[in-house]
Parts: C-alpha cells; structure tokens; sequence
C-alpha cells in the first residue's frame, strides 16, 4: 500500500472514532458513571441478573477505584482483572451472579471469604446490614479497608485471617460469599451459616464449580451450580 494512502487511511479510522465517541459519550474513556450504566445494561440486565437492587448496587459502587491504576481503563469491562500478589478482581457478570443467587435482605448479616480489592464487599454492603470480610494477605486487606472507609463504608469490617476458620464471633451468618476455591467446603463455614441460610462457594481444583447452598437441618442442599473459574484458596489447616 503506497504511504499516502495508508495515511489517509489512519485519519478516516481516526476521524471516525472520533465520531463514534462523540455520538456515545457513555464510551468517553473516564465517564464512569456512563460506564456503570452500560456495564449494568449489556454485561448484567441483558443475561439473567433481574434483582432490582443487585443491579443498583452495581450501577452505584465505584468498581475504577477497586483496580491498579494500571488497568483502570478496563475497570467495566467484561472479564477479571489483577489486583496484584497473584489475586484477581472477578468479573462483573460473577459477582452479580452471586450477589443475586445469595437473596440478600436489608438486615442479614454476611460473611465473605477472600476480600481481595474490597468490591465484592461494597456491593454487599449496599445489600445487607453488615458484613464482615476476611483477607488472607495482609497487604490487600489493608488496601482494601482503606478503599472502603475512604469511600464511606461503615457497614463492612475487614479482618486479615484464614477464611477457612471463618469469623466465628460474629456466627451465625445469614449469608456467607466465598471468592476463592477451596477443594471442599470448608466445615468451620457451614458451622457459621445460619439453618436456611445461603453459600455462595466455588469448588474444585484443576475444575471447579459455583455452588449455591442452603443449610437445612439435615445438612447441605444445592440450589444452583455453575462452572467458573477463581483462584485457589490457601491457608487449608492440615488437620
């Protein structure tokens, strides 16, 4: 292709994406709240997210300040992205998923294993009357509780500790959200899980699976399973 014409070719390209930006100023890098908006319209309302109040929360919390400054830009984007030391942010659709098939009401109490960059709990936050929020790595827990309390937070309590033991002082939970894979469901959780209360877990290694459980009194039952795929979880007490 002679230069001139690839020239050309550039600035038509470039004039119109200029134009199509113009014409969708949702699409204006940085219009987060447009970008919220259109999250919630094509990545959650048009698949199966129907809960009025799980869509609000989405399109409310700021999820650009729970990344790296390094991947901001794809904060709205349909797919996980690193938070840093090994751990991920999962995608909008997963914790709308959750969030949804969890039922919460205006006054449970929740309990969330593997805090990593703080969103998931935001969004819990808006749902429930507290959460409490456990963080294996220190470094992220302290990030995380920073976030929160600097966005206004006052419902959510970050802890750094082993999520398999959960948070046995505040026990029992109406509703417990795990966002790393165990190989099991870990015991010390479905001790702290209220009768009829909700998990939210995903399972397996090589292969794993969301679970949505409800405690009964004769034991688990599952409501709903999914294949996904999340980071391992890690501090498995080896008794």
């Amino acid at each position: 292709m002679p230069a001139h014409t690839l020239f050309c070719t550039v600035v038509v390209l470039a004039a119109m994406a200029c134009c199509l930006s113009a014409a969708d100023p949702q699409r204006q890098p940085g219009n987060w709240d447009g970008e919220r908006r259109r999250m919630v319209d094509e990545q959650l309302r048009a698949r199966d997210i129907r809960d009025a109040r799980v869509l609000d929360a989405m399109r409310t919390v700021p999820r650009h300040l729970f990344v790296p400054e390094s991947v901001r830009a794809d904060a709205y984007a349909d797919w996980p992205l690193p938070i840093g030391l090994g751990q991920t942010i999962s995608q909008p659709y997963i914790v709308a998923f959750m969030t949804q098939a969890l039922g919460i009401q205006p006054g449970d109490r929740v309990l969330e294993i593997g805090t990593g960059s703080g969103y998931q709990a935001a969004i819990l936050g808006m749902l429930a009357k507290a959460v409490y929020t456990i963080e294996i790595l220190e470094p992220l827990a302290d990030r995380a509780r920073e976030t929160l309390t600097g966005l206004g937070y006052r419902n959510i309590e970050v802890r750094t500790g082993n999520g398999y033991l959960g948070w046995p002082e505040h026990a029992p939970y109406d509703r417990i959200m795990v966002t790393a894979a165990p190989d099991d469901v870990p015991p010390a959780l479905v001790q702290q899980l209220k009768i009829g209360g909700v998990m939210a877990i995903p399972v397996g290694t090589v292969s794993q699976e969301l679970r949505i459980l409800r405690r009964t009194t004769r034991g688990l039952e599952t409501l709903d399973t999914l294949p996904v795929r999340f980071v391992p979880m890690t501090g498995k007490p080896k008794d």
